[in-house]
């Protein structure tokens, strides 16, 4: 029974293969090729991971990266339809902002950084992409701003303020607020 549990479970994440990149190590009879793949997991609930393997065949490679990335699957603080504020996240040269958007603006985001937004369940935020290009970099700093992001009550809390001067401007307007 348990195991039925575990495969419905698993059903229910969503699987982004974002690069397959061979890569080469030279050894001294040559060049020694495999494949390297980063993969992102997520269950359009706030929940997102991100997983790198690498192994001889393309298949084994995102096997296992598959599998990392579901034992990374960290839970991410979300606001409605976007993020509660913006952040940058940062790993190596490669830098991501990530900003709320209001209501219908949609995903803004490029290549590796709208796979690991729409993975998560965030459908309105404007991103960009700063400094290093490398996938591999970009989603995982896609991957810290996303871990770095604090709820609108325990910002408010932190900060002993109410829970309205924090919300986003869209927002205030609403209810006589």
């Amino acid at each position: 029974m348990t195991e039925y549990q575990g495969s419905e479970f698993e059903r229910e994440l969503e699987e982004k293969t974002i690069e397959i990149r061979r890569v080469a190590k030279v050894v001294k009879g040559g060049r020694r090729f495999s494949f390297r793949v980063t993969v992102v997991v997520g269950d359009n609930g706030g929940q997102v991971g991100a997983g790198v393997g690498k192994a001889n065949t393309v298949p084994d490679a995102i096997r296992k990266a598959a599998g990392r990335a579901r034992k990374s699957m960290r839970r991410m603080s979300l606001y409605g339809t976007t993020i509660p504020h913006a952040v940058i996240g940062e790993v190596g040269g490669a830098r991501v902002l990530l900003k709320p958007a209001s209501p219908g603006t949609g995903v803004i985001a490029g290549g590796g950084v709208r796979a690991v937004m729409q993975a998560v369940g965030i459908q309105d935020i404007l991103t960009k992409s700063l400094g290093s290009a490398n996938i591999h970099n970009v989603v995982m700093a896609t991957m810290d701003a996303l871990e770095k992001l604090k709820s609108v009550d325990e910002q408010a809390r932190l900060r002993g303020k109410d829970i309205k001067e924090l919300m986003p401007f869209w927002e205030r307007g609403k209810n006589g607020i």
